[in-house]
Protein backbone atom coordinates (compact mmCIF):
# COMPACT_ATOMS: atom_id res chain seq x y z
CA UNK A 1 0.00 0.00 0.00
CA UNK A 2 1.63 3.62 -0.77
CA UNK A 3 1.29 6.31 1.75
CA UNK A 4 -0.42 9.23 1.02
CA UNK A 5 2.62 11.71 1.58
CA UNK A 6 4.53 9.08 -1.34
CA UNK A 7 1.70 9.59 -3.85
CA UNK A 8 1.54 13.06 -3.27
CA UNK A 9 5.38 13.15 -4.22
CA UNK A 10 5.20 10.80 -6.75
CA UNK A 11 2.24 12.76 -8.12
CA UNK A 12 5.07 15.94 -7.87
CA UNK A 13 7.65 14.22 -9.63
CA UNK A 14 5.53 13.05 -12.54
CA UNK A 15 3.96 16.27 -12.71
CA UNK A 16 7.32 18.04 -13.30
CA UNK A 17 8.06 15.47 -15.75
CA UNK A 18 4.67 16.02 -17.86
CA UNK A 19 5.46 19.44 -18.29
CA UNK A 20 9.27 18.83 -18.85
CA UNK A 21 7.91 16.49 -21.69
CA UNK A 22 5.63 18.51 -23.35
CA UNK A 23 6.14 22.50 -21.93
CA UNK A 24 8.00 24.12 -24.90
CA UNK A 25 7.28 28.12 -24.19
CA UNK A 26 5.05 28.43 -26.97
CA UNK A 27 1.66 29.16 -27.77
CA UNK A 28 -0.86 26.35 -27.44
CA UNK A 29 -4.27 26.31 -28.86
CA UNK A 30 -5.86 27.61 -25.57
CA UNK A 31 -3.19 29.12 -24.24
CA UNK A 32 -0.31 32.15 -25.26
CA UNK A 33 3.17 32.16 -24.88
CA UNK A 34 3.64 34.06 -21.62
CA UNK A 35 0.96 31.42 -19.93
CA UNK A 36 2.90 28.52 -20.72
CA UNK A 37 6.45 30.52 -19.78
CA UNK A 38 4.96 31.60 -16.58
CA UNK A 39 3.33 28.26 -15.66
CA UNK A 40 6.87 26.20 -16.49
CA UNK A 41 9.11 28.43 -15.01
CA UNK A 42 6.92 28.41 -11.81
CA UNK A 43 6.82 24.44 -11.92
CA UNK A 44 10.22 24.14 -12.23
CA UNK A 45 10.94 26.66 -8.79
CA UNK A 46 8.58 24.35 -6.96
CA UNK A 47 10.46 21.21 -7.43
CA UNK A 48 13.82 22.76 -7.87
CA UNK A 49 13.15 23.79 -4.40
CA UNK A 50 11.38 20.95 -2.97
CA UNK A 51 13.04 17.73 -4.68
CA UNK A 52 16.09 18.47 -5.93
CA UNK A 53 17.73 15.75 -6.55
CA UNK A 54 15.06 14.69 -8.61
CA UNK A 55 14.86 17.73 -10.47
CA UNK A 56 18.20 16.99 -11.70
CA UNK A 57 17.66 13.29 -12.03
CA UNK A 58 14.98 14.39 -14.53
CA UNK A 59 17.98 15.34 -16.93
CA UNK A 60 18.31 11.53 -17.72
CA UNK A 61 14.62 11.39 -18.97
CA UNK A 62 13.19 12.04 -22.57
CA UNK A 63 12.65 15.51 -21.75
CA UNK A 64 12.47 18.43 -24.30
CA UNK A 65 15.53 20.53 -24.55
CA UNK A 66 13.90 23.37 -23.90
CA UNK A 67 13.45 21.90 -20.23
CA UNK A 68 16.50 20.43 -20.19
CA UNK A 69 18.23 24.19 -20.58
CA UNK A 70 15.82 25.29 -17.68
CA UNK A 71 17.09 22.63 -15.64
CA UNK A 72 20.80 23.07 -16.27
CA UNK A 73 20.67 27.08 -15.87
CA UNK A 74 18.75 26.68 -12.52
CA UNK A 75 21.08 24.12 -11.36
CA UNK A 76 24.12 26.03 -11.93
CA UNK A 77 22.69 29.44 -10.51
CA UNK A 78 21.92 27.45 -7.23
CA UNK A 79 24.79 25.75 -6.45
CA UNK A 80 25.60 26.99 -3.25
CA UNK A 81 25.98 24.79 -0.09
CA UNK A 82 26.17 21.54 -2.04
CA UNK A 83 27.91 19.02 -1.01
CA UNK A 84 31.08 17.69 -2.95
CA UNK A 85 28.97 14.63 -3.83
CA UNK A 86 25.99 16.31 -4.81
CA UNK A 87 28.24 18.40 -6.99
CA UNK A 88 29.90 15.69 -8.48
CA UNK A 89 26.84 13.63 -9.43
CA UNK A 90 24.88 17.25 -10.79
CA UNK A 91 28.27 17.63 -12.89
CA UNK A 92 27.89 14.31 -14.25
CA UNK A 93 24.48 14.73 -15.37
CA UNK A 94 24.72 18.42 -16.75
CA UNK A 95 27.40 17.35 -18.65
CA UNK A 96 25.75 14.30 -20.11
CA UNK A 97 22.81 16.22 -21.25
CA UNK A 98 24.82 19.10 -22.65
CA UNK A 99 26.40 16.22 -24.84
CA UNK A 100 23.16 14.90 -26.24
CA UNK A 101 21.66 18.63 -26.36
CA UNK A 102 21.31 20.37 -30.55
CA UNK A 103 24.61 22.78 -30.05
CA UNK A 104 22.75 25.80 -30.35
CA UNK A 105 20.15 25.13 -27.60
CA UNK A 106 23.79 24.75 -25.63
CA UNK A 107 25.14 28.03 -27.18
CA UNK A 108 21.84 29.59 -26.39
CA UNK A 109 21.99 28.91 -22.82
CA UNK A 110 25.67 29.60 -22.56
CA UNK A 111 24.42 33.18 -23.33
CA UNK A 112 21.91 33.36 -21.21
CA UNK A 113 24.19 32.16 -18.41
CA UNK A 114 26.38 34.74 -19.26
CA UNK A 115 23.62 37.45 -19.62
CA UNK A 116 22.21 36.41 -16.34
CA UNK A 117 25.63 37.30 -14.99
CA UNK A 118 26.14 33.31 -13.75
CA UNK A 119 30.21 33.10 -13.25
CA UNK A 120 30.80 30.77 -10.82
CA UNK A 121 33.36 28.18 -11.22
CA UNK A 122 31.09 24.96 -11.62
CA UNK A 123 29.60 26.91 -14.12
CA UNK A 124 33.51 28.05 -16.17
CA UNK A 125 34.27 24.51 -15.97
CA UNK A 126 30.90 23.13 -17.72
CA UNK A 127 31.53 25.61 -20.54
CA UNK A 128 35.29 24.98 -21.05
CA UNK A 129 34.88 21.36 -20.65
CA UNK A 130 31.80 20.88 -23.24
CA UNK A 131 33.91 23.64 -25.42
CA UNK A 132 36.67 21.48 -25.23
CA UNK A 133 34.96 18.23 -27.34
CA UNK A 134 33.82 19.67 -29.68
CA UNK A 135 34.57 17.98 -32.66
CA UNK A 136 35.00 20.94 -34.77
CA UNK A 137 35.52 24.40 -33.50
CA UNK A 138 35.64 26.19 -36.77
CA UNK A 139 32.93 24.55 -38.17
CA UNK A 140 31.16 25.98 -34.69
CA UNK A 141 32.77 29.49 -34.72
CA UNK A 142 31.64 29.82 -37.59
CA UNK A 143 27.61 28.43 -37.74
CA UNK A 144 26.71 29.97 -34.24
CA UNK A 145 29.86 32.59 -33.96
CA UNK A 146 27.26 34.99 -31.55
CA UNK A 147 27.02 32.27 -28.93
CA UNK A 148 30.49 31.19 -28.86
CA UNK A 149 32.09 34.66 -29.00
CA UNK A 150 29.73 35.13 -25.93
CA UNK A 151 30.87 32.43 -23.70
CA UNK A 152 34.57 32.78 -24.84
CA UNK A 153 34.54 36.15 -23.60
CA UNK A 154 31.93 35.07 -20.25
CA UNK A 155 33.81 32.33 -19.22
CA UNK A 156 37.80 33.69 -20.07
CA UNK A 157 38.33 31.09 -22.44
CA UNK A 158 41.51 30.31 -24.73
CA UNK A 159 41.09 30.23 -27.85
CA UNK A 160 43.59 30.08 -31.15
CA UNK A 161 44.52 33.64 -32.58
CA UNK A 162 42.71 33.37 -35.49
CA UNK A 163 39.56 31.88 -33.99
CA UNK A 164 39.76 34.90 -31.67
CA UNK A 165 40.26 37.41 -34.42
CA UNK A 166 37.58 35.83 -36.68
CA UNK A 167 34.90 36.22 -33.65
CA UNK A 168 36.26 39.95 -32.36
CA UNK A 169 36.71 41.91 -35.43
CA UNK A 170 34.78 42.91 -38.58
CA UNK A 171 35.56 40.48 -42.04
CA UNK A 172 35.97 44.19 -43.66
CA UNK A 173 39.04 44.98 -41.39
CA UNK A 174 40.96 41.46 -42.47
CA UNK A 175 42.64 41.20 -44.96
CA UNK A 176 42.55 37.06 -44.92
CA UNK A 177 42.10 34.32 -42.98
CA UNK A 178 44.63 30.84 -43.17
CA UNK A 179 41.62 29.08 -41.54
CA UNK A 180 39.98 28.17 -45.19
CA UNK A 181 36.19 27.96 -43.41
CA UNK A 182 36.63 31.78 -42.07
CA UNK A 183 38.23 32.50 -44.97
CA UNK A 184 35.22 31.50 -47.12
CA UNK A 185 33.05 33.29 -44.69
CA UNK A 186 34.99 36.29 -45.56
CA UNK A 187 34.59 36.29 -49.48
CA UNK A 188 31.11 35.25 -49.12
CA UNK A 189 30.67 38.88 -47.91
CA UNK A 190 31.94 39.95 -51.39
CA UNK A 191 31.59 37.11 -53.54
CA UNK A 192 28.16 34.86 -54.04
CA UNK A 193 29.70 31.93 -55.28
CA UNK A 194 31.87 31.35 -51.58
CA UNK A 195 28.53 31.42 -49.76
CA UNK A 196 27.76 27.84 -51.26
CA UNK A 197 30.55 26.55 -48.80
CA UNK A 198 29.12 27.38 -46.11
CA UNK A 199 26.79 25.74 -43.62
CA UNK A 200 22.96 26.56 -44.84
CA UNK A 201 21.96 28.81 -42.10
CA UNK A 202 25.21 31.26 -42.39
CA UNK A 203 24.70 31.03 -46.02
CA UNK A 204 20.66 31.87 -45.90
CA UNK A 205 21.49 35.22 -44.37
CA UNK A 206 24.46 36.39 -46.82
CA UNK A 207 22.32 34.90 -49.80
CA UNK A 208 19.21 37.53 -48.68
CA UNK A 209 22.27 40.12 -48.54
CA UNK A 210 23.51 39.46 -52.07
CA UNK A 211 19.37 39.28 -53.30
CA UNK A 212 20.08 36.11 -54.48
CA UNK A 213 16.71 34.37 -55.48
CA UNK A 214 15.78 32.16 -53.70
CA UNK A 215 15.26 29.07 -56.33
CA UNK A 216 18.45 29.71 -57.19
CA UNK A 217 19.81 29.93 -53.46
CA UNK A 218 18.16 26.42 -52.96
CA UNK A 219 19.70 24.46 -56.39
CA UNK A 220 23.21 25.49 -55.35
CA UNK A 221 23.32 25.27 -51.62
CA UNK A 222 21.63 21.30 -51.64
CA UNK A 223 24.79 20.00 -51.26
CA UNK A 224 25.19 21.54 -47.65
CA UNK A 225 22.02 20.59 -46.20
CA UNK A 226 21.61 18.62 -43.22
CA UNK A 227 19.11 15.49 -43.11
CA UNK A 228 16.55 18.06 -41.14
CA UNK A 229 16.98 20.62 -43.70
CA UNK A 230 16.47 18.92 -46.46
CA UNK A 231 12.93 17.80 -44.85
CA UNK A 232 12.28 21.26 -43.77
CA UNK A 233 12.51 22.44 -46.88
CA UNK A 234 10.52 20.12 -49.31
CA UNK A 235 7.84 21.90 -49.72
CA UNK A 236 9.64 25.49 -49.89
CA UNK A 237 12.06 23.68 -53.08
CA UNK A 238 9.15 22.04 -54.82
CA UNK A 239 6.95 25.05 -55.11
CA UNK A 240 10.72 26.97 -56.43
CA UNK A 241 10.77 24.13 -58.65
CA UNK A 242 14.00 22.96 -57.54
CA UNK A 243 14.88 18.77 -57.57
CA UNK A 244 17.64 18.73 -55.94
CA UNK A 245 16.63 19.04 -52.90
CA UNK A 246 14.69 15.74 -52.24
CA UNK A 247 14.98 14.01 -48.47
CA UNK A 248 15.33 10.56 -48.26
CA UNK A 249 11.41 10.45 -46.05
CA UNK A 250 12.48 6.57 -45.02
CA UNK A 251 15.58 7.48 -43.20
CA UNK A 252 13.56 10.41 -40.83
CA UNK A 253 12.98 10.83 -37.57
CA UNK A 254 8.93 9.72 -37.33
CA UNK A 255 7.28 12.65 -35.50
CA UNK A 256 9.51 15.20 -37.87
CA UNK A 257 7.90 12.56 -40.68
CA UNK A 258 4.20 12.90 -39.23
CA UNK A 259 4.69 16.66 -39.21
CA UNK A 260 5.66 17.19 -42.61
CA UNK A 261 3.00 14.57 -44.12
CA UNK A 262 0.66 16.94 -42.70
CA UNK A 263 1.62 19.82 -43.97
CA UNK A 264 1.14 18.68 -47.32
CA UNK A 265 -2.03 19.20 -48.70
CA UNK A 266 -5.10 16.21 -49.24
CA UNK A 267 -4.54 16.30 -52.97
CA UNK A 268 -1.11 15.92 -52.90
CA UNK A 269 -1.16 12.86 -49.77
CA UNK A 270 -3.80 11.33 -51.98
CA UNK A 271 -1.40 11.31 -54.68
CA UNK A 272 1.74 10.01 -52.88
CA UNK A 273 -0.11 7.66 -50.70
CA UNK A 274 2.16 4.48 -51.01
CA UNK A 275 4.89 6.37 -50.97
CA UNK A 276 4.07 7.96 -47.32
CA UNK A 277 2.81 5.23 -45.76
CA UNK A 278 6.11 3.27 -46.79
CA UNK A 279 8.39 5.91 -45.33
CA UNK A 280 6.00 6.00 -42.24
CA UNK A 281 5.64 2.31 -41.64
CA UNK A 282 9.90 2.06 -42.31
CA UNK A 283 10.36 4.75 -39.65
CA UNK A 284 7.94 3.15 -37.15
CA UNK A 285 9.62 -0.23 -37.53
CA UNK A 286 12.75 1.21 -36.81
CA UNK A 287 11.71 2.78 -33.42
CA UNK A 288 10.03 -0.36 -32.35
CA UNK A 289 13.40 -2.21 -32.76
CA UNK A 290 13.29 -5.80 -30.86
CA UNK A 291 10.26 -4.63 -29.18
CA UNK A 292 7.96 -4.53 -32.63
CA UNK A 293 5.02 -7.49 -32.17
CA UNK A 294 5.24 -7.32 -28.68
CA UNK A 295 2.53 -5.70 -27.11
CA UNK A 296 -0.57 -7.99 -27.89
CA UNK A 297 -3.69 -6.77 -28.75
CA UNK A 298 -3.41 -2.66 -28.72
CA UNK A 299 -6.08 -0.24 -29.77
CA UNK A 300 -5.44 3.62 -30.18
CA UNK A 301 -8.10 6.32 -29.79
CA UNK A 302 -6.47 8.97 -31.96
CA UNK A 303 -7.44 12.83 -31.51
CA UNK A 304 -7.99 14.28 -34.55
CA UNK A 305 -10.63 17.22 -33.47
CA UNK A 306 -10.21 20.71 -34.11
CA UNK A 307 -7.76 21.91 -31.11
CA UNK A 308 -5.28 19.58 -32.40
CA UNK A 309 -4.30 22.00 -34.80
CA UNK A 310 -2.09 23.27 -31.96
CA UNK A 311 -1.18 27.09 -32.49
CA UNK A 312 0.70 28.86 -35.26
CA UNK A 313 3.58 28.25 -33.29
CA UNK A 314 3.37 24.45 -33.25
CA UNK A 315 0.91 24.17 -36.44
CA UNK A 316 -0.44 20.34 -36.16
CA UNK A 317 1.89 19.39 -33.69
CA UNK A 318 -0.63 17.36 -31.39
CA UNK A 319 -2.12 15.60 -34.80
CA UNK A 320 1.55 15.09 -35.86
CA UNK A 321 2.00 13.40 -32.57
CA UNK A 322 -0.91 11.22 -32.95
CA UNK A 323 -0.49 10.63 -36.24
CA UNK A 324 3.12 9.20 -35.30
CA UNK A 325 1.63 7.42 -32.51
CA UNK A 326 -0.59 5.49 -34.63
CA UNK A 327 2.00 3.83 -36.84
CA UNK A 328 4.51 3.90 -33.95
CA UNK A 329 1.28 1.52 -32.04
CA UNK A 330 0.78 -0.82 -35.38
CA UNK A 331 4.05 -2.11 -35.36
CA UNK A 332 4.37 -2.68 -31.38
CA UNK A 333 1.17 -4.47 -31.62
CA UNK A 334 0.43 -7.95 -32.68
CA UNK A 335 -2.63 -6.95 -33.56
CA UNK A 336 -3.65 -3.38 -33.81
CA UNK A 337 -6.55 -1.15 -34.21
CA UNK A 338 -6.70 2.85 -34.16
CA UNK A 339 -10.25 4.80 -34.09
CA UNK A 340 -9.75 8.35 -34.88
CA UNK A 341 -12.38 11.17 -33.05
CA UNK A 342 -13.75 11.71 -36.51
CA UNK A 343 -14.41 8.57 -38.27
CA UNK A 344 -11.63 8.55 -40.86
CA UNK A 345 -10.34 5.36 -41.78
CA UNK A 346 -7.06 6.15 -43.65
CA UNK A 347 -4.40 7.93 -40.95
CA UNK A 348 -2.61 10.02 -43.69
CA UNK A 349 -5.88 11.99 -44.47
CA UNK A 350 -6.20 13.12 -41.26
CA UNK A 351 -6.90 17.10 -40.88
CA UNK A 352 -8.15 18.97 -37.36
CA UNK A 353 -11.59 19.13 -37.42
CA UNK A 354 -14.61 18.65 -35.64
CA UNK A 355 -15.67 17.97 -31.95
CA UNK A 356 -13.81 15.39 -29.47
CA UNK A 357 -16.08 12.58 -28.70
CA UNK A 358 -13.53 10.61 -26.89
CA UNK A 359 -16.37 9.07 -24.91
CA UNK A 360 -18.15 7.37 -27.97
CA UNK A 361 -14.58 6.11 -29.20
CA UNK A 362 -13.42 4.70 -26.21
CA UNK A 363 -17.12 2.10 -26.25
CA UNK A 364 -15.84 1.09 -29.60
CA UNK A 365 -12.75 0.33 -27.91
CA UNK A 366 -13.27 -1.10 -24.87
CA UNK A 367 -15.76 -3.28 -26.65
CA UNK A 368 -12.76 -4.68 -28.27
CA UNK A 369 -11.24 -5.78 -25.09
CA UNK A 370 -7.76 -5.07 -25.90
CA UNK A 371 -4.49 -6.15 -24.06
CA UNK A 372 -3.56 -2.48 -24.21
CA UNK A 373 -5.71 0.94 -24.79
CA UNK A 374 -4.00 3.62 -25.88
CA UNK A 375 -5.80 7.33 -26.01
CA UNK A 376 -3.45 9.85 -27.86
CA UNK A 377 -5.71 13.49 -26.80
CA UNK A 378 -4.99 16.83 -25.42
CA UNK A 379 -7.99 15.68 -22.63
CA UNK A 380 -10.89 18.07 -23.61
CA UNK A 381 -13.31 15.91 -24.00
CA UNK A 382 -16.58 17.83 -25.24
CA UNK A 383 -18.86 15.45 -27.33
CA UNK A 384 -20.34 15.26 -24.69
CA UNK A 385 -18.00 17.22 -22.24
CA UNK A 386 -17.13 14.25 -19.20
CA UNK A 387 -18.77 10.93 -21.34
CA UNK A 388 -14.74 9.71 -21.95
CA UNK A 389 -14.23 10.46 -17.52
CA UNK A 390 -17.64 8.37 -17.10
CA UNK A 391 -16.94 5.69 -19.41
CA UNK A 392 -13.12 4.91 -18.11
CA UNK A 393 -14.54 4.68 -14.29
CA UNK A 394 -16.93 2.57 -15.20
CA UNK A 395 -15.13 0.20 -16.89
CA UNK A 396 -12.08 -0.03 -14.59
CA UNK A 397 -14.75 0.00 -11.36
CA UNK A 398 -17.57 -2.29 -12.13
CA UNK A 399 -16.50 -4.38 -16.11
CA UNK A 400 -12.45 -4.62 -15.76
CA UNK A 401 -11.29 -4.18 -11.68
CA UNK A 402 -8.75 -6.74 -11.97
CA UNK A 403 -7.06 -4.28 -15.04
CA UNK A 404 -6.73 -6.83 -17.31
CA UNK A 405 -7.18 -4.12 -20.03
CA UNK A 406 -3.81 -1.19 -19.73
CA UNK A 407 -5.19 1.99 -20.21
CA UNK A 408 -2.88 5.00 -20.56
CA UNK A 409 -3.57 8.56 -21.92
CA UNK A 410 -1.03 10.16 -23.75
CA UNK A 411 -1.03 13.49 -24.04
CA UNK A 412 1.40 16.23 -25.83
CA UNK A 413 -0.42 19.62 -24.55
CA UNK A 414 0.92 21.28 -21.68
CA UNK A 415 -2.40 22.84 -19.80
CA UNK A 416 -0.55 25.95 -18.33
CA UNK A 417 -3.35 26.38 -16.03
CA UNK A 418 -3.32 22.81 -14.34
CA UNK A 419 0.34 22.80 -14.34
CA UNK A 420 0.18 19.55 -16.19
CA UNK A 421 -1.17 17.93 -18.96
CA UNK A 422 -4.81 17.58 -18.67
CA UNK A 423 -6.20 14.39 -17.38
CA UNK A 424 -9.30 12.66 -18.97
CA UNK A 425 -10.13 10.02 -15.75
CA UNK A 426 -8.37 10.09 -12.03
CA UNK A 427 -8.75 6.17 -12.59
CA UNK A 428 -6.41 6.02 -16.21
CA UNK A 429 -2.88 7.31 -15.40
CA UNK A 430 -2.24 10.54 -17.64
CA UNK A 431 1.73 11.04 -19.44
CA UNK A 432 2.74 13.70 -21.50
CA UNK A 433 4.14 12.79 -24.54
CA UNK A 434 6.91 14.88 -26.95
CA UNK A 435 7.51 12.71 -29.76
CA UNK A 436 5.97 9.17 -31.15
CA UNK A 437 9.42 7.91 -30.21
CA UNK A 438 9.50 8.20 -26.50
CA UNK A 439 6.19 6.02 -26.09
CA UNK A 440 7.47 2.97 -24.72
CA UNK A 441 9.45 4.80 -21.69
CA UNK A 442 6.28 7.05 -20.77
CA UNK A 443 4.22 4.12 -20.88
CA UNK A 444 6.65 2.51 -18.27
CA UNK A 445 6.34 5.86 -16.38
CA UNK A 446 3.09 5.68 -16.14
CA UNK A 447 2.78 3.70 -13.03
CA UNK A 448 3.62 5.98 -10.85
CA UNK A 449 1.00 8.33 -12.22
CA UNK A 450 -1.68 5.97 -10.77
CA UNK A 451 -0.52 4.88 -7.33
CA UNK A 452 0.40 1.33 -8.21
CA UNK A 453 4.27 2.32 -7.34
CA UNK A 454 5.24 4.39 -4.24
CA UNK A 455 8.03 7.52 -4.13
CA UNK A 456 10.91 4.61 -3.17
CA UNK A 457 10.73 3.13 -6.27
CA UNK A 458 10.40 6.11 -8.24
CA UNK A 459 13.52 6.93 -6.90
CA UNK A 460 14.87 3.53 -7.89
CA UNK A 461 13.57 4.12 -11.26
CA UNK A 462 15.29 7.54 -11.89
CA UNK A 463 18.53 5.83 -10.22
CA UNK A 464 18.12 3.17 -12.81
CA UNK A 465 17.72 5.98 -15.70
CA UNK A 466 20.61 7.86 -14.39
CA UNK A 467 22.88 4.95 -15.08
CA UNK A 468 21.76 3.78 -18.38
CA UNK A 469 21.80 7.61 -19.34
CA UNK A 470 25.26 8.04 -18.05
CA UNK A 471 26.57 4.89 -19.89
CA UNK A 472 24.97 5.52 -23.15
CA UNK A 473 27.14 6.43 -25.88
CA UNK A 474 27.30 10.46 -27.18
CA UNK A 475 25.19 11.45 -29.80
CA UNK A 476 26.92 11.41 -33.45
Amino acid sequence: MVDRRDLAACEDVVMFVNAAVTATGQREFRDDASAQRLSVEFLHEYILGNYRELYAASLALDINDFNAALIVRNLLVSSRDLTPEVRRREGELIARRLELMAPQRVWRLFRELAGRGVNNRRTRAIMRDWTAQRRDPVFDAVKYRTGVKATMRHAHLEVPAETGTFLFSSPRKVSAFGTPLFETWRQAHYAQRALYDLPYSVAEGLASMHGIKRATFLEKIAPQLTRLERLRLQDAAERAGVAAVRADLTAMPLTRLASYVLSLSQTERASRHDELRHAMTVSARRVAGPAAGTWGRVVAVLDDSFSSFGSTAKRQRPLAVALACRFLLKALAEEFTGLWTSGTHDPLLVRPSGPTPLGERLIDALELAPDRLIVVSDGWDNSPPGLAAEVLRVWRERLDPTGATAVVHLNPVYDAEGFDVKRLSASVPTVGVRDAEDVPALVELARFAEGRAGFAELRRYLADRQDRFRSRKAAA
